[in-house]
């Protein structure tokens, strides 16, 4: 929510879910970005996840072999034809695996993060010439990847095209640190969404300066996460009461610690309250 409304695109792994319990479902957030649990692959499934959820991006796997490269480019190919307009990425563990891959097709992944075989273990001069995703880092390492791939070289060799990056560093540390250019900095009294928060903002405003950030924001192709209702809301205890049993069944109630039974003449005017006030349901 917060990195959406900050103008990231919203992902997850494919073995996670956004809306893990009740009171995390008061926001609707496109799945833009899906990931493999590269830990645990497990083509099958992630295939499942992806028909689901129709990412637009989707990181089918790592290739540690040239036959897990065919594989990943075969699936690609198949995927391309039904889900057009997608970007598919598979990330290189070998040099065998450059072969196999089709840059018509397919957004090479830059390995930046945890990952046993890094991309600069391979050497960045073999992602030059394809679109780029960017697989973890924090953002100032992310940086100084994309200038190793796309600054001039004296062989005049063709840069890569980065076209995306992601890091899930500022939920891993909400509950203590947000990021900032200068490192982590304690989150003192703020809540993990105010940590979380903070991180983006910093995120963001790090990579604008530095001429990285894309002209239009995921937020602007999908609309806001909450509408704003144009009804009023009905309250049982203060504004205009309920004063009819046809009014009752028709709204949407909700019983919240702080005001109490709260009625509501939409569910978009519901979840667009709890998320503004912070009402925390009963």
């Amino acid at each position: 929510m917060e990195a959406f409304e900050a103008g990231f695109l919203p992902g997850n792994r494919e073995d996670s879910s956004y809306q893990l319990t009740e009171e995390h479902t008061n926001v609707d957030i496109p799945e833009g970005f899906i990931d493999n649990d590269y830990e645990n692959p497990d083509l099958d499934r992630f295939l499942q996840e992806f028909q689901e959820r129709e990412p637009q991006v989707a990181v089918i796997g790592d290739a540690y072999t040239r036959e897990e490269a065919e594989k990943y480019q075969e699936t690609i190919d198949d995927l391309a034809e039904e889900y057009p307009y997608r970007r598919f990425v598979v990330a290189p563990k070998c040099g065998e695996a450059f072969e196999a891959l089709n840059p018509d097709t397919t957004t090479l992944g830059y390995a930046n993060g945890k990952s046993e075989v890094q991309a600069e273990d391979l050497g960045p001069v073999k992602f030059r010439g394809w679109d780029v995703h960017i697989l973890g880092g924090n953002p100032r390492d992310a940086y100084d990847a994309i200038q190793d791939l796309t600054q001039p070289t004296l062989d005049d060799r063709e840069p890569a095209n980065v076209v995306g990056y992601d890091w899930n560093g500022p939920l891993r540390m909400a509950y203590w640190e947000y990021w900032t250019p200068d490192g982590w900095k304690d989150n003192a009294e703020m809540t993990p969404r105010e940590t979380a928060r903070r991180s983006y903002e910093e995120i963001k405003d790090f990579l604008k300066e530095k001429g990285v950030w894309p002209e239009i924001e995921p937020v602007e192709l999908y609309g806001e996460p909450v509408e704003e209702p144009d009804e009023f809301i009905w309250m049982d205890r203060g504004g205009d009461p309920i004063s009819t049993q046809e009014e009752l069944e028709e709204a949407y109630i909700g019983e919240y610690e702080e005001r109490g039974k709260v009625a509501f003449q939409s569910e978009v005017e519901k979840k667009f309250t709890e998320y503004r006030e912070g009402w925390r349901p009963v």
